[in-house]
C-alpha cells in the first residue's frame, strides 16, 4: 500500500484543538469536521488540499484531548497519512483506529518541506521526498496495522473478519 502527495507541514505540538477546533464538536459527520480542519492555524488548508496529499509535522503532534475528531477530519479532508518526529499517544492509536496511516520519522520531517511532494510505501516504511530525490526509513507498520488500515478502520477490520 503507497501513498503519494504534495506537503503540508506543521511544527511542534499541534493540538487537537488546532486539528478540529472545539467550536465544531457538535458533529461527527467527517465532511463537515473536514471543512474546518487546520483553519485556526492554516486558514487555506482545506482551500488547497487534495485527495492523497501528506501532512508533516514535528514532535508531539496530535497532543491534548483524546477525541477522534483530529484523525477523522484529517482523513476526511483527504490527507492519505501523516509523518511526524513524534504523536500523542492517544492520537496515534485514535488514528489506527479510524485508518488514518500515521509514520513517526524524524529524519524525514527534517528533509522535508511544505509543497514538496512526498511517496510512501506502507508497508517497507520507506518514505521518498519525489521533489528532493531522497530517501527516509520510517517504521514500517506490523501486519495487524496494515490489516486495520486496509479495512479503513478497527471496526471495519472486526467486521471482515467475523
Amino acid at each position: 500500500m503507497k501513498a503519494r502527495g504534495k506537503v503540508f507541514k506543521y511544527g511542534d505540538n499541534v493540538d487537537t484543538d488546532v486539528i478540529i477546533p472545539a467550536r465544531y464538536l457538535n458533529t461527527t459527520e467527517p465532511k463537515e469536521l473536514a471543512a474546518h480542519c487546520m483553519e485556526d492555524i492554516d486558514g487555506d488548508f482545506v482551500k488547497n488540499v487534495k485527495e492523497g496529499d501528506i501532512m508533516v509535522a514535528n514532535k508531539n503532534f496530535g497532543c491534548g484531548s483524546s477525541r477522534e475528531h483530529a484523525p477523522i477530519s484529517i482523513k476526511a479532508a483527504g490527507i492519505s497519512c501523516v509523518i511526524a518526529s513524534t504523536f500523542a499517544r492517544i492520537f496515534y492509536r485514535n488514528a489506527i483506529n479510524i485508518g488514518l496511516p500515521i509514520l513517526e520519522c524524524d529524519e524525514a520531517v527534517k528533509g522535508i518541506e511544505a509543497g514538496d511532494e512526498v511517496e510512501v510505501d506502507f508497508d517497507s516504511g520507506m518514505i521518498t521526498n519525489v521533489t528532493k530525490n531522497k530517501s527516509y526509513q520510517g517504521e514500517a507498520f506490523p501486519e495487524f496495522m496494515q490489516q486495520i488500515i486496509k479495512a479503513d478502520g478497527l471496526i471495519n477490520h472486526i467486521k471482515n473478519n467475523r
